[in-house]
């Protein structure tokens, strides 16, 4: 089949490449604009891009799906389907009737579970043990679509969002080819979703990523697994914020948010048992490790993380 493919982020670039490798024509390749990253704010493509730049593809980065020189460049293109991953805009119902197959979405988790922005974060967060990739075909609601195909992964215990976003990454590519495949063949048929198991992922924001101490042990951990890389889980410690790597839970208890600063080591109290840290990020420093951050602060016996400076 004639594909344009859609995505934006790194996560995206295993299914471009292996679209490109399959038996189907990727004609083009849509992503969004240019966008400023980085301490200086210059302007850097998507990763997706990059790659498909690198494979000598076509590349159109609209800055609205809407934009009526792109419908019109879609629609000359004449698609027979468009499979998606992470694109990152809403396309509207024009732009969806214009693939003879419709759009594909990749998307990670097993729907109807975990429908919109971060379903892996809110996977980890919530303990999740199984997740997984979705393969559907985009309609006008979010993620509520017929399902073509699914593939399963376990959450692993240590596994941070981009840990399991990256392997979720890996393992659906060879589902969105299959499922070209089966839409190609006719021998592939999309099946509604249950209404029942229904829950959603809205992005996180960085209140959501602020570590709350006084929660369990576990909680903590998920959080700060969930939030990282992106948007980075945080507390404070003397007034200003402190970026938290993920942490490993122990047996000793030490109050909520109370820093035990040792030799080799930092634990923190949190609602049951303390957590010692693993790589921290004071405010303008480079991440380290929470022992070095400690010994360069010199936290005093009684000094918390979490407490606000009057």
């Amino acid at each position: 089949m004639r594909l344009i493919f859609a995505g934006t982020p790194q996560v995206a670039v295993p299914s471009l490449r292996a679209l490109a490798d399959s038996d189907h024509e990727v004609v083009a390749v849509v992503t969004r604009p240019d966008a400023r990253a980085g301490r200086g704010r210059r302007l850097e493509p998507s990763p997706v891009k990059t790659a498909a730049q690198e494979m000598g593809l076509p590349v159109f980065t609209p800055t609205s799906p809407k934009d009526p020189e792109f419908i019109a460049t879609l629609t000359e293109l004449a698609p027979d389907c468009c499979p998606v991953v992470a694109y990152g805009a809403l396309l509207p119902q024009e732009v969806l009737g214009i693939p003879t197959h419709g759009w594909v979405n990749l998307h990670f988790s097993l729907l109807p579970q975990w429908r919109g922005a971060a379903p892996v974060q809110r996977a980890i967060i919530v303990g999740d043990e199984i997740t997984g990739a979705s393969t559907f075909l985009i309609e006008a609601g979010l993620d509520t679509g017929p399902v073509f195909g699914t593939m399963t992964e376990r959450i692993r215990p240590d596994d941070t969002s981009g840990d399991l976003l990256n392997r979720l990454a890996e393992a659906g590519a060879p589902l969105l080819v299959a499922t070209m495949d089966g839409i190609e063949t006719g021998e592939l048929e999309p099946q509604e979703q249950p209404t029942e198991g229904i829950s959603h992922a809205a992005k996180l924001t960085v209140e959501d990523a602020r570590v709350d101490l006084t929660h369990p042990a576990m909680a903590v951990d998920r959080q700060i697994r969930g939030c990282t890389p992106e948007p980075g889980a945080w507390t404070t410690f003397r007034g200003d914020r402190l970026k938290l790597g993920p942490v490993t839970i122990t047996d000793e208890t030490l109050s909520a948010g109370l820093v035990d600063a040792r030799k080799r080591e930092v634990l923190v109290g949190t609602a049951d048992r303390a957590v010692r840290l693993g790589e921290v990020t004071p405010l303008g420093k480079k991440p380290m490790p929470a022992a070095d951050w400690a010994r360069g602060v010199r936290v005093a016996t009684d000094e918390r993380l979490g407490e606000e400076q009057a």
